[in-house]
């Protein structure tokens, strides 16, 4: 009888974490003033220009800061200390806060320098997080990591259920630079947790990378692991549509319900109930709805809310549709980041998650200003209802890209170190790699499958110019081939092995004639004489 599957973790487990506790808790402080900014944000623009169009190009200078900083932001993330990365990233915020408070309670606020301190905003946004994602993966195990990342995502909704209300009374008492003073305030919790958190730096076998080293790995693994463009292509479809609900509902909230700025944070209010509703089902469906069947659930959701919003005719028919909408945002949100987090290993995370950013915002900003400006030559009615059907067409995208499947092991499982016979310097290369096999006849065909899955798995970890080739001369002799930039990035490669890319190595291992062994060939351009010095042969790990 087979044995039964452990239980699912609860939504709550991460929290026995100390660490992890810690920071959640204050992320949820930090996202409490964030989200009442965000409305002192929307209501000041609606102040200095009244039109769709300028409030929705607040959601694009954030997004656009986010879109061009996203891959240095995560290759920085995974390269240096990400505590001090982080207590640095929030001391910028909060001078960013500051000086938006400063020039609005002393009426010095104009329509660029809101756009610009929104930019800046979103600059310290594009550090924050994929550096939070690689601290949160840091400090959980791993089995409790989606529950993870739907808590963080529960932090911010439940801020946005109750700060953006909250929000809208202070303004109405004092004015929007008062938001915008108490969020500055917000961020001094974090600062503290993140001064008292005392991180044991990983260690690692490989020479560490260097800055654009490192945007390139980041990149490169994206691009050869079709679990994460899935996620990638998917997150572009929807959210270019989806957009339109938070660029233009300060517009919508004023121009066409009427409100005040205490009912368009209670509006908001209703989204970030819904939302919270949806991070406490989600776990409950794990292991029995998929993540791609609660995408395309979400998706179709959002469309109709995006619907019954655009006919709403007041703010008691559009609260409900809010609070639909929030739950159909968080199960999109969710599927996605659990998604691209389950499909990357550590050492990468912060860099693959800069690159979901960057998809991320890269729908945002185009979609923001174009629903914006089709409000602005219509109104925010019709481009609620255009916006619906952009959301609604993008569950098309599900043929080409399915979400989920198998979970990946990422556990360790590194290359013995190479024989050598000299030191080559960390720089020289490019390194030269070639692993010969003896294939039976009546195992080619299989075999030369298999190895085209592993062209991937070689060409995400650094191999260029890869190539399986027989030799003609022999019945059974089979030569990959592939290149690596330098030494020490071939290095890394020995200690970045995962057992999923191990376990793709022994499939076509198997398939090799029985008794005979791979033989592996490391060799090194000979260039600016990089090869090092000789030394006596030490023997394999």
């Amino acid at each position: 009888m087979a044995a039964e599957a452990p239980p699912r973790p609860p939504l709550w487990a991460p929290l026995r974490q100390p660490v992890f506790r810690a920071l959640w808790f204050a992320g949820l402080v930090s996202d409490f003033g964030a989200w009442m900014h965000e409305v002192g944000e929307g209501w000041l623009m609606m102040s200095l220009s009244p039109s769709p169009l300028s409030v929705a190009l607040l959601q694009a200078a954030d997004s656009f800061a986010v879109f061009l900083l996203a891959i240095p932001a995560g290759a920085i993330a995974d390269v240096v200390d990400r505590r001090r990365l982080a207590i640095v990233t929030q001391v910028w915020l909060l001078a960013v806060a500051a000086l938006l408070g400063l020039l609005t309670v002393t009426h010095r606020m104009t329509f660029a320098a809101l756009i610009g301190l929104t930019f800046s905003m979103g600059v310290g946004a594009a550090l924050d997080t994929p550096l939070w994602q690689a601290i949160v993966a840091e400090v959980v195990p791993r089995r409790d990591l989606p529950q993870a990342v739907t808590l963080g995502a529960l932090s911010i909704n439940l801020a946005r259920a109750f700060a953006p209300a909250f929000g809208g009374l202070v303004i109405a008492a004092a004015g929007p630079f008062a938001v915008f003073f108490l969020n500055a305030v917000s961020f001094v919790f974090v600062i503290a947790v993140l001064a008292r958190w005392r991180r044991i730096q990983p260690r690692s076998v490989a020479p560490s990378e260097r800055w654009f080293e490192a945007m390139q790995s980041g990149l490169r693994y994206a691009r050869h692991s079709p679990e994460i463009l899935a996620a990638f292509a998917r997150a572009a479809a929807t959210l270019f549509g989806s957009v339109c609900l938070l660029a233009l509902l300060p517009a919508f909230a004023r121009a066409t319900l009427h409100l005040g700025s205490l009912g368009f944070g209670v509006l908001l209010g209703c989204m970030g109930i819904g939302a919270v509703v949806a991070a406490a089902a989600l776990p409950k469906l794990d292991g029995k709805v998929s993540a791609d069947a609660t995408l395309t659930t979400g998706t179709l959701v959002l469309a109709s809310a995006l619907v019954m919003l655009g006919i709403s005719p007041n703010a008691v028919a559009a609260a409900p549709v809010m609070v639909v909408a929030g739950m159909a945002w968080m199960s999109v949100i969710s599927s996605l980041n659990v998604a691209v987090q389950i499909a990357t290993p550590s050492w990468v995370r912060a860099r693959v998650s800069s690159v979901f950013m960057l998809v991320f915002q890269g729908a945002l900003v185009p979609g923001a200003v174009f629903w914006g400006a089709l409000a602005a030559r219509t109104n925010v009615r019709v481009a609620l209802l255009s916006a619906a059907f952009a959301v609604a067409a993008s569950v098309v995208a599900r043929a080409r890209f399915p979400l989920g499947g198998r979970v990946p092991d990422f556990s360790p499982a590194a290359w013995p170190k190479p024989q050598l016979v000299c030191d080559p310097a960390a720089e020289a290369g490019p390194v030269l790699v070639t692993v010969t096999y003896r294939v039976a006849p009546v195992d080619a065909e299989p075999f030369v499958a298999a190895m085209r899955d592993l062209e991937r798995i070689r060409r995400r970890e650094g191999g260029y110019n890869w190539g399986l080739y027989r030799d003609v001369s022999t019945a059974d002799t089979y030569v990959e081939v592939y290149l690596v930039e330098s030494w020490a990035e071939h290095l890394r490669q020995h200690a970045r092995v995962t057992a999923d890319e191990r376990a793709a190595e022994l499939r076509a291992e198997k398939l090799t004639v029985a008794g005979s062994e791979r033989s592996v060939r490391h060799m090194v351009s000979v260039a600016a004489g990089a090869v090092g010095q000789p030394r006596e042969p030490e023997a394999a790990e």
